[in-house]
C-alpha cells in the first residue's frame, strides 16, 4: 500500500474486513500511522460500527501519532462518509491559484442532540494555518472560534490551490449540498 495514497482513493476498498483489521494490529504495533489511517478510514468509510471505529482511532493516535496523516480526525463523527461523498462531487477546473477549501469539525455536544457541526471555509492559508487563526482571533469566525475542535483536512484535498473565484462558488455550493445532507453547517459564505 502507498502510505502517500489520499484518503478518498480508499487504498483498501477491496480488502476483506479481517485484512483490514489485521493491517491495524499490525500498524498499531509497528506504530505505522499512514498504514493505521488507512486501515481506520477505510472501516469509517464503510460504517462500521462506532465501538470499533472509536477504539482503534484512540489506539492508533496513542501509538502513532507523530507519523498519522493531517487527514485523519481524531474525534469520531459518525456523518465522515456523507461529508467525503458530497466534497468529491466538487472539482477544481481552470487554472490554479492560491485559495484552499477547508472544513472545520465543531463542538455542539453542549448544545445539541447532534453533538457535531463542520465549519466550511476559503483561505489563501493552508487549512491548520487558518484554523490557529481562527483559534487566535484572527479574523475569526464565532462558531470555529468557540467551538472548534480540528480542521478535516481529507475530504477536500483536491480543492487546494485553486482560483479565488473559483473557491469562493465551491465554498457556497458546498456548504448548501452539506446542510442539504442533513449536516449542521456553519460558514460556506
Amino acid at each position: 500500500m502507498d502510505p502517500s495514497a489520499r484518503p478518498a482513493s480508499r487504498p483498501l476498498q477491496l480488502k476483506q474486513q479481517r485484512e483490514i483489521l489485521a493491517l491495524l494490529a499490525a500498524a498499531i504495533r509497528r506504530k505505522d500511522g499512514p498504514t493505521g489511517a488507512h486501515c481506520v478510514h477505510e472501516l469509517w468509510m464503510r460504517g462500521d460500527f462506532s465501538q470499533r471505529i472509536e477504539p482503534a482511532l484512540a489506539a492508533l493516535w496513542d501509538a502513532a501519532a507523530p507519523t498519522v496523516p493531517d487527514w485523519l480526525p481524531m474525534h469520531y463523527v459518525e456523518w465522515l462518509p456523507v461529508v467525503y461523498e458530497v466534497a468529491a462531487r466538487f472539482k477544481a477546473s481552470g487554472r490554479r491559484g492560491r485559495s484552499n477549501l477547508y472544513l472545520v469539525l465543531l463542538d455542539y455536544r453542549d448544545s445539541r442532540s447532534d453533538p457535531f457541526g463542520i465549519y466550511v471555509g476559503m483561505s489563501r492559508y493552508p487549512a491548520a494555518q487558518r484554523f490557529d487563526q481562527h483559534k487566535g482571533g484572527i479574523r475569526s469566525a464565532g462558531a470555529v472560534l468557540q467551538r472548534g475542535l480540528e480542521v478535516l483536512t481529507g475530504p477536500v484535498q483536491h480543492l487546494q490551490g485553486i482560483g479565488r473565484a473559483q473557491a469562493a462558488d465551491i465554498e457556497i455550493a458546498l456548504g448548501e449540498v452539506l446542510t442539504a445532507s442533513g449536516l449542521f453547517v456553519k460558514g460556506g459564505h
